[in-house]
């Protein structure tokens, strides 16, 4: 049996979603959070970077889950927070992040400067602070990134709109 295509109006909606300022944010917040846990991941980590690796896998996860259902348009699916609350639910989902993000980027320039020492040329021991400072990049642009989505849904929300797209 022949795999079944996509109806014509649901490749519509996907492609839509994907040129939509919330489409294009959504990957982004996905790609920065991803760069973000896996750099921190990957590495020695200790203390208040636990905060940030919740954070960010947390945020990560429910962007991811986000992404999907409006990708798929199955927001009328989920109790509760589907059909005409959706807008507020994304709305929501974005400031808590925003939120949450910023004293995430505080613990990585934190623990960036207290490694500054060892950013020499002739310092020869494993040093984090590279890995540090790139984790305290990727927060400042997964933060941005949902900064942008928070006014772009708050946006739409003042003029009455109850769609992401």
């Amino acid at each position: 049996m022949a795999p079944q295509l996509p109806q014509p109006q649901v490749r519509s909606n996907i492609s839509k979603f994907l040129k939509s300022f919330l489409g294009i944010s959504r990957i982004l917040q996905i790609v920065f959070g991803a760069g973000l846990w896996i750099t921190v991941a990957a590495n020695k980590y200790d203390g208040p970077i636990h905060f940030v690796l919740f954070v960010a896998v947390l945020f990560w996860l429910l962007t991811l889950a986000l992404f999907f259902i409006t990708l798929l348009d199955k927001q009328d699916l989920v109790p509760l927070l589907g059909g005409e609350r959706w807008l507020c639910t994304n709305l929501t989902h974005d400031v808590a992040a925003a939120a949450l993000y910023l004293p995430a980027i505080g613990v990585m320039f934190y623990k960036t400067e207290s490694y500054a020492y060892c950013n020499l040329d002739q310092y020869q021991h494993s040093c984090l602070y590279k890995v540090y400072l790139t984790a305290a990049v990727f927060a400042c642009l997964c933060c941005l990134s949902y900064l942008l989505s928070v006014i772009y849904g708050g946006c739409r929300k003042s003029r009455g709109e109850q769609t992401v797209i």
